[in-house]
């Protein structure tokens, strides 16, 4: 699946917004991918989690175990595992940090795929990352559907994307004047209890 077919699936949900949004990490952007309304569409998350479960294949060879972080890696990271014939598992906060609860384990010699829906700085896939270090298995690497870092956020492991874009990004005391004019709209779920 090419870039601009990703982007097509987006467009077609209607998960490409544009304005003046408050990221996860709190930087701004000119540009939201609404991905949750990708996942709504249960065909449309299988064609791009398909996609994405064999370009991962092809870079990181057979996977064991899915692993991705509560709350929006866990549909693609489910659809990810299901075409990789792999288990699916998630991390969680607890106390502010990501852990593995519900009983998930990761066997010795296992091979693990982290996978994440959209990466902008990182910080996510590196504390998902972090938090499986402490298990035993192998972490061979990481995957996401959009990487709108362009390539840039260190997340700690070698990774392959569906899509890499270059979206700009900015700390809030340095907006360009189009975007400060704009209201800010914060979207993402890193809010929400137990999630911060």
């Amino acid at each position: 699946m090419t870039t601009d077919e990703v982007l097509s699936e987006f467009r077609a949900a209607g998960a490409l917004l544009e304005g003046h949004f408050i990221l996860s990490s709190g930087l701004r952007s000119p540009l939201y991918m609404q991905k949750m309304l990708v996942f709504c569409d249960p065909a449309r998350t299988e064609r791009l989690c398909r996609a994405l479960a064999a370009k991962a294949k092809e870079r990181f060879g057979a996977i064991d175990i899915v692993v991705s972080p509560a709350v929006g890696g866990v549909i693609p990271g489910y659809e990810t595992a299901r075409a990789l014939g792999a288990k699916a598992i998630f991390v969680e906060r607890e106390a502010g940090v990501f852990r593995l609860r519900r009983g998930f384990l990761i066997p010795p010699g296992a091979r693990v795929l982290m996978v994440e829906d959209i990466i902008t700085t990182g910080l996510s896939s590196r504390e998902t990352v972090e938090a499986l270090a402490e298990h035993p298995g192998t972490i061979v690497g990481a995957a996401c559907l959009i990487d709108r870092s362009g390539g840039k956020a260190d997340i700690g492991v070698k990774r392959v994307a569906l899509a890499t874009l270059d979206i700009p990004a900015y700390p809030p005391d340095a907006l360009p004047p189009d975007l400060a004019a704009l209201p800010a709209v914060k979207p993402g779920s890193r809010a929400l209890a137990g999630a911060a």
